[in-house]
């Protein structure tokens, strides 16, 4: 209806001149089954002008009733068409409505549409009988066995057209055989049927007539099932069999065959397998193949092959594994032996020892007895010796050849420099057999012959002195004792101290390395203690032999003692104005060196003597040195600052030394420490007794035991940074739960709590218009109600047909309306403003909508009914979505 509103409308905007059909509407009638473009209605289209055309694609069905697809328009000339079947779906008088009506619609380029409607009426047809079941739509396949008695093979069901005149069917089938159709479409077979002998499948056609010329043609094809009833039998003549020992497992050696009478299918399906003997699992049948292999490594050498070397084996053919034929064939594989093992002895290596005194002809070793071959048959189990060869073998011999009895034919004097033997000797022999493929394996013989011990050690030197120096450091060498021994070869020889070289402090003071002879010290040398010491080393060539010698070692002086004053540290003080060349506090410092004269000393001080102020007297030369103020203190010029001297004062033993040996000498120092505290202005006297200053020294030692400290404390602080964690989350929860947040604007609660009664406020209504010009006006589609609308803006509004139209008003431009009601009456008071007719509806909500290109700002409320005691939502218009604007409350 309003699209038919709408082509009106446009009529009247053309002038009169109107695009419309001719031939519609109209009655169009198609039989049912027909084919895709079966013509159903032609119609003409007449234009609203001549030079106007229809719009590409146009004439079109925009809808149907019912809804379908089985129409569409096809053009036949430039403004004739013809409405044709689709063929999706196919039309069906019995299960399809029997009327359609099509809503064709054309449009022209101008703009001009037009409407009209097509019935297309669907008529019945006769149609032929149909089968049912499986045999309506596909080919029907039958399954009887073999040997199956005469009776009943399948039966199917056939239905005549619902508005034929003949309600009786007649069957007929081809080819005629050993099969029959009765009148209720049933089929029988005539007789037994033997798979091996009949043809294994019958197709019959079945043609179901109804009496009026209209049949249906369906296909049932009958097949015979084989079954087994026949015993397979083998075709092989051979049942001996050969095959060597260790062949490969998988090798081929022989293939079973056997035949099922009953056909293919059985002979496909025949099964082979071997009954006995399963305690030999050397062979292996395939099932399917009868091919038999080597299942398992075969070795003749061992038992029971051994001893019988032909396996019987009896093969089982089934033609099905369960409950079908079978027959068997007795089989002899005879294992044929072959050289596959080499001579094996109980050892490969000998090792004989004999003392170099041993005579020519004695028997090192016989291996007649200790090798054999594990081959099952001779010549394969046979073997010789050959080839004795290696190191010295010369002296060695076969007796007799070939025997592997091994004699000495040599000397085995060591100690002779022309003739005589080795130490040791490697012999070689090879074991190997006497056929194909020539199995060898060496054997080696370690022959060593043993010295003996004739003579003692004799050292270089028949004494021997060495000096050492008291300051060499310990484990340093002093020097060698040498010893030989003329044994060939020789047992090494071996020293050690066996007297000397020991003091009250030291049970040994030296050490001698037992395989070179170098002698170290192993203490510190004092040469104030002692200046001599007498050593008794002893050289032994392992075998009981032994020779002493003297060894005597002496200790050199050396400047190794620094010297020692009567006190290492001294605390003084002293008035800011004592006078230069004064003795500071009478101090001396008196030392002494055990191994340097007083006269090698020289005071100097090291550090802390600002503006040296200090100094020693006398500086050299002597055991004792006064302390002496060698120029007198200036603070109050502000040349010294510094009220506290802490001076370190060296005393070395090198005064004596020359210029020449003073770089390479030995210098010995020792040190004094002197703090001076400076007094000003002292009141009473100073003590000159040297003071005794105690020092006390604290560090900090990271102890490794003591690993579980830290890891104890940072597990505590981990556990206790958790803690705080939980109770800050258990705070948290506790504040959400007892102040629970607002609930955001426009959300509605899970529980509904009753309403409490709102106080009556007061709303106010704002409307602006401005140049507020409805220059066109449509009817809304979801209420049916005309509106109208700027073309410019897009504003819109109802139409109120009691008013003139907006263009006649004098003054566009409106005033603003302002009312206040109480929402609780339900009524508000209507004001009209210039040119516009406005009627408001309470709410607490107002709605705005803006022109842009006028500037045209209008405020609508929302719409709300009640409909028992209930808010209904307002219905939808044409007016787009408002924009919402909060409340003015503030003005009730």
């Amino acid at each position: 209806m309003l699209c038919f509103c709408l082509i009106l409308l446009l009529e009247e905007i053309s002038g009169g001149r109107m695009l419309s059909f001719s031939g519609l509407p109209g009655t169009g009638k198609i039989k049912e089954n027909s084919l895709a473009g079966a013509w159903v209605y032609t119609f003409n289209v007449n234009l609203s002008s001549p030079s106007n055309t229809l719009e590409t694609g146009d004439p079109i069905i925009i809808n149907s009733n019912p809804l379908t697809k089985a129409f569409r328009i096809s053009p036949v000339s430039l403004l004739q068409y013809n409405v044709a079947t689709t063929g999706n779906p196919i039309l069906d008088y019995e299960t399809m409505p029997h009327t359609f009506e099509l809503q064709i619609l054309i449009c022209d380029k101008a703009g001009a549409q037009a409407l009209q409607i097509l019935s297309v009426v669907v008529l019945d047809e006769d149609e032929p009988p149909e089968f049912q079941g499986n045999l309506a739509t596909q080919t029907v396949m039958v399954y009887i066995l073999e040997n199956t008695p005469p009776g009943i093979v399948y039966q199917f069901h056939a239905v005549g057209s619902t508005n034929s005149t003949s309600t009786t069917l007649s069957y007929s089938w081809t080819p005629e055989g050993p099969f029959s159709v009765s009148p209720t479409g049933t089929i029988f077979s005539t007789k037994a049927f033997d798979y091996e002998n009949d043809l294994p499948s019958y197709p019959l056609k079945i043609t179901v007539n109804n009496g009026q010329g209209l049949n249906t043609t369906g296909t049932v094809i009958i097949n015979i099932i084989n079954i087994n009833d026949e015993s397979p039998y083998f075709t092989i003549a051979k049942r001996v069999f050969g095959i060597k020992e260790e062949e490969t497992i998988g090798t081929i050696v022989t293939t079973i065959t056997a035949v099922d009478p009953d056909g293919e299918l059985f002979n496909n399906s025949l099964h082979y397998s071997i009954t006995a003997p399963q305690r030999i699992p050397y062979f292996s049948i395939n099932p399917d193949n009868g091919v038999i292999q080597v299942a398992s490594r075969i070795d003749r050498d061992i038992a029971p092959l051994n001893q019988h070397a032909n396996i019987t084996l009896e093969i089982l053919a089934e033609d099905s594994p369960s409950y079908g034929q079978s027959s068997s064939i007795t089989i002899v594989i005879t294992i044929e032996d072959i050289n596959d093992h080499p001579p094996e002895c109980q050892r490969y290596v000998f090792r004989e020892q004999f003392q170099e005194t041993i005579s020519p002809g004695t028997v090192i070793v016989d291996l007649q007895n200790i090798c054999s071959d594990g081959d099952a048959v001779a010549p394969n189990n046979l073997f010789n010796f050959t080839g004795l060869s290696g190191v010295g073998s010369h002296k060695f011999a076969q007796d007799p050849p070939g025997s592997g009895r091994i004699t000495l034919v040599g000397n085995m004097d060591l100690e002779n420099k022309t003739g005589g033997a080795e130490k040791d000797y490697i012999l070689k022999i090879v074991v190997e057999d006497i056929v194909w493929p020539f199995f060898r394996n060496n054997i080696y013989i370690f022959v060593r012959v043993l010295p003996v011990n004739e003579f003692m050690p004799v050292f270089s030197s028949p004494s021997y002195v060495f000096n050492a120096s008291e300051i060499l450091a310990v484990m340093s060498e002093i020097g060698k004792v040498t010893a030989t021994d003329e044994d060939v070869p020789s047992t090494g020889i071996s020293y050690s101290i066996v007297a000397g070289g020991g003091t009250w402090d030291y049970s040994k003071i030296f050490w001698i390395d037992p395989e070179e002879g170098m002698v170290h010290i192993v203490a510190q040398l004092d040469y104030e203690e002692t200046q001599r010491y007498l050593l008794t080393v002893q050289a032994s060539d392992n075998e009981g032999g032994t020779t002493d010698v003297q060894v005597t070692v002496n200790v050199l002086e050396a400047n190794d003692e620094k010297p020692v004053c009567s006190a290492s540290s001294h605390l003084l003080e002293v008035p800011m104005d004592l006078t230069s060349g004064t003795n500071i506090n009478g101090l001396y410092i008196t030392c002494v060196d055990r191994d340097s004269s007083p006269r090698s000393f020289r005071y100097f001080i090291n550090s802390g003597n600002v503006n040296n102020h200090f100094t020693f007297s006398p500086s050299a030369g002597s055991g004792s040195s006064r302390l002496i103020l060698a120029s007198p203190f200036d603070y109050k010029g502000g040349l010294d600052r510094v009220w506290e001297y802490r001076l370190e004062v060296l005393i070395t033993d090198d005064n004596l030394l020359s210029m020449a040996n003073g770089s390479t000498a030995l210098v010995q120092t020792g040190s004094v420490t002197l703090t001076i505290k400076v007094i000003p202005n002292p009141t009473t006297v100073v003590p000159t007794t040297p003071g005794v200053i105690l020092l006390t020294s604290r560090e900090n030692v990271y102890s490794v035991l003591a690993w579980y400290v830290p890891f104890i404390i940072s597990l505590a602080s981990l556990l206790l940074l958790g803690l705080l964690g939980y109770l800050t989350f258990l705070l948290a929860k506790y504040i959400c739960t007892c102040c629970p947040p607002k609930p955001k604007e426009g959300k509605k609660p899970l529980i509904k709590f009753p309403e409490k009664k709102k106080v009556k406020k007061e709303v106010v209504w704002e409307m602006t218009n401005v140049n507020a010009i409805f220059d066109g006006e449509a009817r809304d589609p979801v209420t049916g109600h005309l509106y109208e609308f700027n073309s410019k803006s897009g504003a819109r509004r109802w139409k109120n047909t009691n008013q003139p139209p907006e263009s006649d008003a004098k003054d566009p431009v409106g005033q603003v309306t302002t009312t206040r009601t109480n929402p609780g009456q339900g009524n508000l008071s209507r004001k009209q403003g210039r040119g516009d007719n406005t009627v408001l509806t309470p709410l607490e909500q107002k709605v705005e909508i803006s022109d842009r290109d006028h500037g045209q700002k209008l405020q609508v409320p929302k719409e709300e009914s009640l409909v028992n005691g209930t808010a209904v939502p307002p219905r939808r218009s044409p007016i787009p979505s408002p924009k919402i604007y909060p409340k003015y409350q503030s003005q009730a």
